[in-house]
């Protein structure tokens, strides 16, 4: 069986060395003597499926074994030439009915579309369930389209898109997702009644750096948990100076990274029962609107069991606490501050935190 990786092919580390073949006192392999599915549980959490191509050259045990894992994790970092091959040829050898998880990390050429798509229609076919795409450019672009197939598929409990744009041009019918993270995405208000009309049962909704909107309207009953993770206007966009999130029934509300406009409102979050603030201004923003708008989230927030601040507004809240302001009793501040980050407001913020 031939595989094909690259031209220059590394060694499995020493740590999955130990994971795949561990071997006794008398010299007995103790691990190959498990049954498949163990050994196909084992394989599943390796972090690439690199790793899992390899152990086929163990033992005549092992030779086809992988071609049965059923989750599939294809990261690279450099050429797409090599790595659109491997993942072509590993595909063509893969023997599974069901996938649970279906993961792609990589530079974004549209050189490479058709191959992309034929690999999500794989993923498809064997009803996965989770979905992870991130296709990186230089740019930071979302360039890949979707099918429109995509969209109305009841397989997905799991999905991440970054890099992808999102445009469905019909009714959304994913009636058994469960966690939806969509990153860069021009979110109006259409398409986000769309998102939560054909996510019956979606839980968790995370929005990495989207923009569009001036109200965040999610009123589903549904979801429980909502993660605004940076808000970012491209150049030719018009930039929204207020957001306003009405979410009547989550249970928590994490607000992270860079957030590039002058307000953020909370309308309505009468359910929620956990916050987490760890978000910084834009460089626009002077230190008297930072530190109004986090005063206006505090109060708007003294009704939720637990409300944790991180680094960025924590130094918000000791300049208000030096002009008189009291905290309430229910927020809870990062311990040893000053000595896990600089005193220096222009921290780096990075979009694309995997790696391979």
């Amino acid at each position: 069986m031939e595989t094909v990786e690259g031209r220059n092919q590394s060694p499995i580390p020493p740590n999955q060395i130990k994971l795949l073949k561990f071997v006794d006192e008398e010299g007995e392999d103790r691990i190959s003597v498990l049954p498949d599915c163990l050994l196909l549980e084992i394989l599943s959490h390796l972090p690439s499926t690199k790793y899992a191509v390899r152990t086929g050259k163990l033992s005549k045990r092992w030779k086809h074994l992988w071609t049965f894992v059923p989750t599939l994790i294809f990261k690279h970092n450099r050429d797409n030439d090599d790595f659109v091959l491997f993942v072509d040829k590993t595909l063509t050898q893969c023997h599974q009915l069901k996938l649970k998880k279906f993961v792609v990390y990589t530079v974004y050429d549209i050189r490479f579309e058709s191959q992309v798509k034929n690999w999500i229609r794989y993923a498809i076919t064997c009803k996965v369930e989770e979905l992870h795409l991130t296709l990186r450019n230089t740019e930071f672009k979302s360039e890949f389209v979707f099918d429109q197939y995509f969209f109305t598929n009841s397989c997905f409990t799991d999905l991440t898109l970054k890099g992808c744009m999102f445009n469905p041009t019909g009714a959304i019918s994913w009636k058994n997702l469960r966690k939806l993270c969509i990153y860069y995405v021009k979110l109006n208000k259409d398409l986000t009644e769309n998102i939560l009309s054909g996510s019956p049962q979606l839980e968790t909704l995370v929005l990495e750096d989207c923009y569009g909107f001036s109200l965040l309207d999610i009123t589903s009953k549904s979801v429980k948990n909502l993660v605004l993770s940076g808000y970012v206007v491209p150049y030719d966009e018009s930039e929204s100076d207020i957001i306003q999130i009405n979410a009547p029934n989550i249970l928590s509300l994490i607000i992270e990274a860079e957030l590039v406009l002058w307000k953020l409102l909370l309308v309505n979050v009468s359910s929620l029962v956990k916050a987490n603030l760890d978000y910084i201004n834009d460089d626009i923003t002077s230190k008297e609107e930072e530190e109004e708008m986090l005063k206006g989230f505090i109060m708007s927030l003294c009704h939720v069991k637990e409300l944790t601040l991180g680094v960025f507004c924590s130094k918000v809240v000791s300049r208000l606490e030096a002009k008189g302001f009291v905290s309430p009793s229910n927020m809870k501040l990062p311990d040893i501050i000053s000595h896990l980050y600089p005193d220096d407001d222009s921290l780096e913020l990075d979009d694309w935190s995997d790696s391979d």
